[in-house]
């Protein structure tokens, strides 16, 4: 059986321009070209995208990915290899959300008392905050993924993890706004929007569109959306919503 790339990109939440660009590059070549120009998939392709989906979730970049599967011999094998990473990835998850839900409440309570936040083990702060998998929350965008992974690859593994800091210390700050009650259009959500778009377009161009695009991947990427409603409920939407009025206001 064969399916048509669109229907491949309803299943997989894939875009059809990801799908081209992944047998552009020779990670996903489709198993023919109809004569009307259109992609067909078969079953060893579906199979093929789910690993590369599992790799991207796990953080491995595109050339990685193409090396893992070039190696693999026997797909149950890998498959278990796999389920065995994503295992470990979903303990880090928990790890990492519960270290947001301890520093949440450590807050509040600071605020409640009137007092600075005292930190007795100031080194679980950082519980499950690795290295992140940045470049999957953008696997619908190859281009801008492709230009993180390659900053990446030439930081220090402190700057990395600096940055994974600074990433969650914003969608905090943005969880606080909501929280206080800030609509996604006021100044003060808006300034955080304006500070993460600046950091975008320092390693590349991104249009008013793309930034749209982007926006809507909090809510449509399944590995964003969770990221941000680890932090609290919601979170996904409002910062959907922030990058639409800053696209509206700023961008238009």
């Amino acid at each position: 059986m064969e399916w048509p790339i669109a229907e491949v990109a309803r299943m997989s939440g894939v875009t059809a321009r990801t799908l081209r660009h992944y047998g552009e590059i020779g990670l996903l070549p489709p198993v023919r070209i109809g004569a009307n120009g259109h992609r067909y998939y078969g079953e060893c392709q579906l199979l093929r995208l789910q690993q590369i989906l599992v790799l991207r979730a796990l953080g491995l970049g595109l050339p990685e990915i193409g090396r893992v599967l070039a190696e693999q011999v026997d797909e149950v094998e890998a498959l278990r290899r796999h389920h065995r990473r994503l295992l470990a990835e979903r303990d880090r998850l928990d790890a990492l959300a519960g270290t947001v839900s301890r520093t949440i409440a450590e807050l509040e309570q600071s605020r409640k008392d009137g007092t600075p936040m005292t930190v007795n083990r100031p080194e679980n702060l950082f519980e499950g905050v690795v290295p992140s998998q940045y470049q999957e929350s953008l696997r619908d965008f190859p281009e801008h993924a492709e230009e993180v992974a390659r900053r990446v690859a030439a930081m220090t593994p402190q700057e990395v993890e600096a940055g994974q800091r600074e990433r969650t210390a914003q969608m905090i700050r943005l969880a606080e706004l909501m929280a206080a009650g800030h609509p996604a259009d006021a100044e003060p959500v808006q300034a955080e929007t304006d500070a993460r778009y600046r950091a975008l377009t320092a390693l590349r161009a991104v249009s008013t569109e793309e930034y749209r695009a982007m926006g809507r991947s909090c809510v449509d990427n399944d590995a964003w959306r969770a990221a941000y409603e680890a932090i609290a409920p919601g979170l996904a939407a409002y910062q959907r919503d922030a990058i639409e009025a800053y696209a509206d206001t700023r961008l238009s």
